[in-house]
């Protein structure tokens, strides 16, 4: 069996306010980037890492939500009070939820897989995956669109 690469990108705050595929769902240039990149590697697969759908697959029609693994601030919590944050319990549920979904579809041990996400989004699924590449590691949130833009720009030889 040959190896796939595969991209997972994670959900994003900002979102429509109507149900839509999850690619057009998520909004914002840190999504829109990191699809983006993600096509330009030309992988087998693109992912979304759903805080609140798990594994999600571009075309699938989902309604908006409001739930995250990140840590967020107090005063995010007060502008948001609806937003549910994961506790560390529910993110390692997350996590296996996560990875069985994966194991259904791609080679846990064989397969390549960029994540482009934060720390919180991979580290629930780290452990269960072999061969990782993470592009963003180590970058700000702030600061990833713009190394994502950079990294296009690589690719495409502009």
């Amino acid at each position: 069996m040959t190896m796939k690469r595969i991209v997972l990108i994670s959900c994003v705050s900002r979102k429509g306010k109507n149900k839509a595929k999850a690619k057009d769902l998520y909004k914002g240039s840190l999504f829109a980037h990191s699809l983006e990149y993600g096509q330009s590697l030309k992988p087998d697969q693109i992912f979304i890492l759903s805080a609140f759908h798990h594994l999600l697959e571009l075309d699938k029609e989902i309604e908006p939500y409001n739930v995250t693994l990140s840590s967020i601030t107090l005063d995010k919590k007060r502008k948001n009070p609806n937003l549910k944050v994961l506790t560390k319990d529910e993110a390692s549920l997350w996590g296996k939820t996560v990875l069985k979904q994966l194991s259904e579809k791609t080679d846990l041990e064989k397969d390549e897989f960029i994540i482009l996400a934060g720390q919180n989004y991979v580290f629930p699924i780290a452990s269960g995956l072999i061969n990782i590449k993470e592009p963003l590691k180590g970058i700000s949130q702030f600061k990833r669109p713009g190394k994502l833009k950079e990294l296009i720009t690589e690719i495409n030889g502009k």
